[in-house]
């Protein structure tokens, strides 16, 4: 047996003797040399030879028996508790998957229902009769006379746009009191903390819950206790008006689940194939296109840092920084055109490095690009 088993199993043996005679262990004395090189337990022995046996010290009684413990024995039973505790953790993770899945799979199909309509069959009506018209002559139009004497007036110059320095708060278009639309009404009578839908094809389709950064971490989107946990947004995201900048979070599970999938845009074949994400919050739809993918840094000192708090400063400066910043580090490089005044969506998730994250950041689709044209920007993704 390995040295060190054995020293496990010993230390273990004299915890269960500790255990069995309800008092410490008597440590073990290794015997000094003294002056004359007798060992001193021989002298200690003598001298109490020679001493009364009213003063000399009875040996401690054991209660019961004394306990031999096998050291095989003890490493055998120690491996098996290990075992089973490893089997309760993982089964508990299937659980949870298994469960979050079935509650997921009810509240999708009660998401879509709203979003079909039946569709409108207009009623048969009889045309109008129209009434008998009888054509009339063009008029002709005669152009009014010019005067040739009109001086030549300068033409003014037009002023020059003003650049953009700050960002100004933005209303959603076609909802400007922000108003909760039918579908999320109907599923926010299950957790009044819903707040969209995030479509990734093929990869994701789970609602987006919003409370704080930790309530959510153990927990699905009903609130129940679940290690497979929600995607939720960043708390200090406001909803209020359309922010230009929204950040998501969830766990990168190893089935898959929540942001497990993201992984996949690390392969630019995939990424080409899949450019495209869609989230709907509760006041508008939205589609994004992704520009940058990669494992960035939050330390300053990290060679890959990348500031996410500029992504929600007002400061066109600070917002170009950012967006430099998560370009130069990705792991691809594009030709998706990104401006500050876009509206950016990250997806954010944990990797094995706690000081690292894996982001996914794409931008939405502008009013008047169509997603043909944004196709030909996505064939020029790279890998660095």
């Amino acid at each position: 047996m390995p040295e060190f088993l054995q020293d496990i199993a010993e230390r273990i043996r004299a915890l269960l003797l500790k255990l069995r005679r309800g008092k410490n262990v008597p440590k073990t004395h290794v015997p000094h040399p003294t002056d004359d090189g007798t060992p001193r337990k021989y002298v200690r022995a003598a001298y109490k030879s020679e001493m009364p046996a009213h003063h000399r010290r009875k040996p401690p009684k054991h209660i019961g028996p004394e306990l031999h413990v096998d050291p095989t024995r003890v490493v055998e039973v120690a491996l098996l508790c290990l075992f089973v505790y490893c089997a309760a953790t993982l089964t508990g993770y299937v659980a949870d998957f298994f469960k979050n899945r079935q509650a997921a799979a009810a509240l999708r199909e009660e998401y879509y229902a709203m979003m079909t309509p039946a569709p409108y069959v207009p009623e048969a009506t009889a045309a109008p009769e129209l009434p008998e018209t009888t054509p009339t002559a063009a008029l002709a139009l005669t152009p009014e006379p010019t005067s040739s004497a009109t001086p030549d007036v300068p033409a003014t110059p037009e002023p020059s746009p003003t650049p953009l320095t700050r960002l100004e708060p933005m209303a959603y278009p076609g909802n400007p009191y922000s108003r909760v639309r039918s579908r999320f009404e109907k599923i926010q009578r299950q957790n009044k903390d819903i707040i969209g839908w995030l479509t990734v094809e093929d990869l994701i389709d789970e609602v987006v819950v919003k409370r704080d950064n930790s309530y959510y971490l153990n927990r699905d989107y009903r609130g129940y206790h679940n290690k497979n946990g929600a995607i939720f947004m960043e708390e200090t995201c406001d909803l209020s008006t359309r922010p230009y900048t929204l950040i998501l979070y969830g766990h990168n599970m190893k089935t898959g689940a929540m942001f497990g999938a993201l992984r996949n845009f690390e392969d630019v074949s995939f990424l080409r194939a899949n450019p495209f994400l869609t989230f709907d919050t509760a006041y508008e739809d939205g589609r994004y296109v992704i520009f940058a993918v990669g494992t960035y840094g939050l330390d300053r000192d990290d060679e890959h840092y990348v500031n996410l708090g500029q992504f929600f400063s007002k400061s066109v400066q600070q917002r170009n920084a950012a967006i430099d910043a998560i370009m130069e580090y990705s792991l691809f490089t594009n030709a998706v055109g990104v401006y500050p005044d876009d509206q950016i969506l990250l997806l954010v998730t944990c990797v094995d490095d706690d000081s690292e994250r894996r982001i996914v950041a794409a931008r939405r689709v502008r009013e008047g690009e169509t997603e043909e044209e944004i196709l030909r920007d996505v064939e020029f993704f790279r890998k660095r």
